[in-house]
């Protein structure tokens, strides 16, 4: 089964994800009790909201260009639908790892950072897709989410 993207549903993908993560950090920010925890995900879901915007746009912008020729491949789409499906906020066990992670602020530092994580990589995929004109805007995001990964590294190694 060949899968078929275009520029701005990766964009909107894109959206999505931020979304998630949005509400994700505003729920780990309600339930932590260590204080630089606390705001290290108010922190960040601030972030994922100016992402969200900076994806809405693109999505807007980039109207229905096509990804390259070489993006078509039957492989290459399941490729993507993989990244997208295994995403740490798109899987099944979502209830499973927030009760986990209610419970245990080290656990909710670790899905954090597997969220930043497979964030981080569908946006290192998603910056060959847009136009050179586009390609900042994706760049600057992955800039933002490895220093994501690395604050939360540093909160993780203090719990």
């Amino acid at each position: 089964m060949a899968s078929f993207f275009r520029a701005n549903e990766i964009a909107t993908i894109a959206v999505e994800i931020e979304k998630k993560g949005r509400e994700f950090y505003l729920s780990l920010e309600k339930s932590a009790t260590n204080p630089k925890t606390r705001e290290l995900f108010h922190y960040l879901a601030n972030e994922e909201a100016k992402h969200q915007g900076i994806f809405q746009s693109l999505a807007k912008r980039l109207g229905e260009i096509e990804l390259p020729a070489w993006a078509t491949s039957e492989e290459y789409g399941a490729y993507i639908q993989g990244l997208i499906e295994s995403h740490a906020l798109f899987t099944d066990q979502d209830s499973d790892l927030k009760a986990a992670v209610v419970d245990n602020e080290k656990a909710a530092v670790r899905m954090a950072m597997s969220f930043e994580k497979d964030t981080l990589l569908f946006f290192m995929e998603m910056e060959t897709f847009v136009p050179d004109t586009e390609k900042d805007a994706v760049r600057e995001c992955i800039q933002e989410e490895r220093v994501h990964l690395s604050k939360l590294q540093a909160i993780y190694s203090q719990l």
